[in-house]
């Protein structure tokens, strides 16, 4: 039996002033990064112009996230973070049937990058000639691509675990690469591109296309 003296749950002691404030100063740049984006594109994102609106010195921000490009690394990575999330979401609502998962996360992603405003400005960029904050969203190894490509191969492995690991990793991959490029080239017929995308990865992994 527990006595009089046994401790409850310690409860957690606040933020120092100077660690609060810099907490809220990162996310309000953050968020008026990827504002600043999702209105212009990342090329026309100027740390003058971002100090201006979140209210903070440049040399604070330099500060805290060492150089533009480190703006833009954080900006994916909550970006990144919501993604991940909401595919989660998506593939766990279909558990048992992979053909309609795999098909209802394509049309997922393909979704967010038309009504997304900051992963739209990035994808309209580069359809016009560049966008310096797009290798963040695909080629580079983090957070995007991989991060990604892990989760999906993690749900493949305890949904079709009798397929073979790289197999698996093979159908992670390929789905990952074939929905980015129709996000940065459309289809004629983009509603049937989430259709063939899970096709070609229930193919690679030898489940029916169809539950």
């Amino acid at each position: 039996m527990p006595d009089g003296h046994a401790s409850a749950t310690p409860r957690l002691r606040p933020d120092p002033p100077r660690v609060a404030w810099r907490k809220e100063m990162r996310e309000r740049v953050i968020t008026e990064a990827r504002s600043l984006a999702a209105e212009s594109g990342w090329d026309r994102v100027r740390v003058a112009d971002l100090a201006l609106r979140a209210d903070v010195s440049r040399p604070s921000i330099y500060k805290e996230f060492g150089d533009r490009a480190g703006i833009g690394r954080a900006v994916v990575e909550r970006e990144t973070d919501e993604f991940l999330i909401g595919l989660a979401a998506v593939l766990d609502g279909h558990r048992g049937r992979p053909a309609p998962a795999l098909e209802a996360a394509v049309a997922h992603a393909l979704e967010q990058a038309e009504v997304n405003p900051f992963v739209g400005a990035v994808l309209t960029a580069t359809r016009g000639g560049t966008d310096a904050l797009l290798p963040f969203l695909t080629s580079r190894p983090e957070p995007v691509f991989s991060s990604t490509r892990r989760l999906l191969c993690a749900w493949l492995g305890e949904e079709v675990p009798h397929a073979a690991e790289d197999r698996r990793a093979a159908a992670a991959d390929l789905a990952v690469r074939l929905t980015v490029s129709h996000m940065l080239l459309p289809a004629h017929d983009p509603g049937s591109t989430p259709l063939h995308v899970a096709r070609t990865v229930c193919t690679i992994l030898g489940v029916p296309e169809q539950d």
